[in-house]
């Protein structure tokens, strides 16, 4: 509101909204990112108790994430219609369901299907909260957010892997699964009580910050496809990266634990990366954040291939930063390229485009490595990634500072 003078005054109402947008949405990022994640712990186990070869493996981790990409824009508009939080909660119900369905299968069938109902379920969180922190918190402060908010879920890749690990040292998996699914459930009504009931953002009534940006989204209608361009090259990148990394290390002599610690480093600079990079974009801007991140991927891939091994595992905290990093300003930036009442159909074809560009890389880049070589193909990788450079300068008009 407006006081005298002319100052304006954020109502306490509205910072409420905020931590209530805030928490809702950072919590189901992490319990959503740690359902996906927890078919990784499970595979091993499933392989033993229903006798599966490792393409029928390759098919149950498919499965959910191939569902949960394929539904993010049909999410999108059954929210349009139905409302944020009632689909938010009903897909966080969905995925609890479908671990508790897991954990009640007797054959491998019923697991399938107890799959599909989880993945489809997670095709909610990635577009839907994502719009509620861009709904909560504006210009800078998005970004900030949003940075928050992709962090989050690094945190719940962590810690409910981790937790269903500790659980199955002391009972069978059946009722570890079912435990883990009824927090989902618990976790869909907190969702659907605690998400801020905002009305429905249309063009007609847009004023003040978001008409700027609905005027600036409707000048620049190339930015936002652009924006999808390099947030797909990112992934693409991201994953062609981590497949060649243990084969690049074991050639250094790196052992089994090694490669496993390796990888450790570069998830955690990885979660640190989409945090502080999200503050970074907020002060620099999203066009030298991305040259920066991206840039520095770049080059330390390039730098990682000659570099002994304990100068290798030294290095790979910054690789790290700079692979995931660039996310977070990528989605701080949607906002910022589309109109208002558009944001949750924009977020989903983002999530879309990038999950998607996430899962078939491995198979692109596998194919180059066969025919070049593991140290060629990474070189390839870090090509392709600097295309990201001359296609962030398209978004400057969009986006100039």
């Amino acid at each position: 509101m407006t006081v005298a003078g002319g100052e304006t005054v954020e109502r306490p109402e509205a910072r409420g909204d905020e931590r209530r947008a805030a928490g809702v949405a950072c919590g189901a990022h992490a319990l959503h990112d740690g359902y996906t994640d927890l078919i990784v712990v499970m595979l091993p186990v499933w392989q033993v108790e229903f006798g599966l070869g490792y393409g029928e493996l390759g098919l149950m981790r498919g499965l959910f994430a191939g569902t949960m990409a394929a539904f993010q824009i049909p999410a999108g508009l059954v929210a349009e219609r139905l409302g944020m939080p009632v689909v938010l909660a009903g897909g966080t119900a969905l995925a609890g369901l479908g671990y508790c369905l897991a954990g009640a299968s007797q054959g491998f069938a019923l697991l399938l299907v107890a799959l599909i109902i989880g993945g489809l379920g997670a095709s909610t969180q990635h577009p839907l909260a994502s719009a509620l922190i861009a709904r909560a918190f504006a210009g800078a402060r998005s970004m900030k957010a949003l940075g928050t908010y992709n962090f989050a879920g690094d945190i719940g890749k962590m810690t409910v892997p981790a937790v269903a690990s500790v659980l199955l040292v002391a009972m069978p998996w059946r009722p570890v699964l079912a435990l883990i699914g009824a927090c989902g459930l618990v976790a869909a009504a907190a969702i659907y009580l605690l998400t801020p009931r905002y009305g429905v953002e249309r063009k007609a009534a847009v004023t003040g910050v978001a008409a700027e940006v609905a005027t600036s989204a409707g000048q620049y209608r190339f930015a936002y496809p652009v924006l999808v361009s390099i947030g797909v090259l990112d992934s693409a990148t991201r994953m062609g990266f981590l497949l060649f990394l243990p084969f690049v290390l074991a050639e250094k002599g790196a052992s089994l634990p090694t490669i496993g610690l390796a990888l450790t480093l570069v998830f955690a600079g990885g979660a640190a990366g989409k945090l502080v990079c999200a503050f970074i974009g907020a002060r620099i801007g999203a066009i030298a954040t991305v040259w920066l991140t991206e840039g520095l991927t770049a080059v330390v891939i390039v730098a990682l291939l000659p570099l002994p091994l304990e100068a290798a595992l030294v290095l790979l905290p910054v690789i790290g930063i700079a692979l995931n990093g660039t996310s977070s300003v990528l989605y701080g930036s949607v906002p910022n390229l589309v109109t208002p009442e558009w944001r949750s159909r924009a977020f989903s074809i983002f999530y879309t485009g990038t999950i998607g560009s996430g899962a078939i890389a491995p198979a692109l880049y596998g194919v180059v490595g066969d025919l070049l070589g593991v140290p060629a193909a990474l070189l390839v990788v870090a090509g392709v990634v600097t295309l990201t450079l001359p296609l962030s300068l398209a978004l400057r008009p969009a986006l100039a500072r």
